[in-house]
């Protein structure tokens, strides 16, 4: 199930998007996938999806670090970015097995780089540049993703 383009005209907007999905999010967990260019706005979202679930404190991009650990509404929350993975298996020393816990909610930027070494995707977020601002659309590849799709619109 794909869903509409969203029209992002400034990071702004993509703040939005962010919070409506974190609204959007029932109690349980998603593993979401967040494809786009450099500077599409993967981290601006993940931020403000993350801000809006209440994590209580800074909310670091991953770059560096690969991977951030948070608490979002009592449940464990990663964001991931493998930008500068170059094999999946250099993941096999960050504990990656936390990331299939079922109430968790993970976010991972450049999930291509960490194939098979991922959770399969609950939904995919596609952003790109268009227009002067970015467009996103979600594609749901389960049924808490087509769930959440639909708790969207």
């Amino acid at each position: 199930m794909t869903g509409p383009f969203w029209v992002l005209a400034d990071e702004a907007a993509t703040d939005a998007l962010g919070r409506r999905v974190a609204e959007a999010l029932s109690g349980g967990g998603m593993v979401i996938y967040l494809h786009g260019d450099l500077g599409a706005g993967k981290t601006t979202f993940a931020r403000a999806l993350l801000g809006a679930l209440h994590v209580g404190e800074r909310i670091k991009s991953p770059t560096y670090s690969l991977v951030e650990g948070y608490v979002a509404q009592g449940r464990p929350a990663w964001h991931l970015d493998l930008y500068r993975i170059a094999d999946p298996g250099e993941l096999e020393w960050l504990g990656l097995d936390a990331l299939s816990d079922p109430s968790a909610l993970v976010l991972v930027e450049w999930p291509e780089r960490g194939r098979g070494a991922l959770p399969s995707p609950d939904l995919i977020l596609h952003m790109a540049y268009a227009d002067g601002g970015r467009q996103a659309r979600f594609e749901a590849h389960s049924g808490r993703g087509r769930d959440l799709l639909v708790r969207l619109h």
